[in-house]
């Protein structure tokens, strides 16, 4: 699947678009536990791990870029990636959160890592490298939000400076 928002206009570039991994049943009937369950059309006693959340941070450092500049960027990423909750930035510096739907974690980081290369020039973003990667599931947050330690919920949605 695509990761664009519906009617968006295509750039007809040659890039290379995000992906996930559709839940289906399985997911929705699934109440995290083991995060396995039976594969439609799969032998009997075999299991395929369906589609988890992974809260996702990404954090970039490079060289000062003009803030008006990256705040359009970093506004167009959130376009082009409907599942952003936030963005914070400095001249020399940028954190991103979004939720990333995976089979594992291994799936979620890939696509993160290639998140900010991917959208570089599509949004204009300055050429930054990443500098940090967290991914943790669902359920880790949550537990960490309730214990009142980790990232806070993303409150206010969107890009904001630090």
């Amino acid at each position: 699947m695509r990761r664009v928002r519906p009617g968006a206009a295509s750039r007809g570039s040659a890039e290379r678009a995000l992906t996930s991994v559709a839940a289906g049943e399985a997911y929705e009937s699934e109440a995290h536990a083991g995060h396995e369950s039976p594969a439609r059309g799969a032998a009997e006693g075999e299991t395929v791990q369906t589609p988890r959340l992974w809260h996702v941070t990404l954090s970039v450092s490079g060289p000062e870029a003009p803030l008006k500049e990256l705040r359009r960027g970093l506004e167009q990423l959130a376009h082009d990636h409907p599942f952003l909750l936030t963005s914070r930035y400095a001249p020399d510096h940028a954190e991103i959160r979004y939720w990333e739907e995976a089979r594992d974690l291994h799936d979620a980081a890939a696509v993160a890592l290639r998140l900010w290369g991917e959208h570089r020039q599509s949004a204009q973003l300055p050429p930054w490298e990443i500098v940090g990667l967290e991914v943790i599931d669902r359920d880790t947050y949550h537990q960490r939000i309730a214990e009142g330690y980790g990232p806070l919920p993303a409150a206010p949605v969107g890009v904001h400076p630090f």
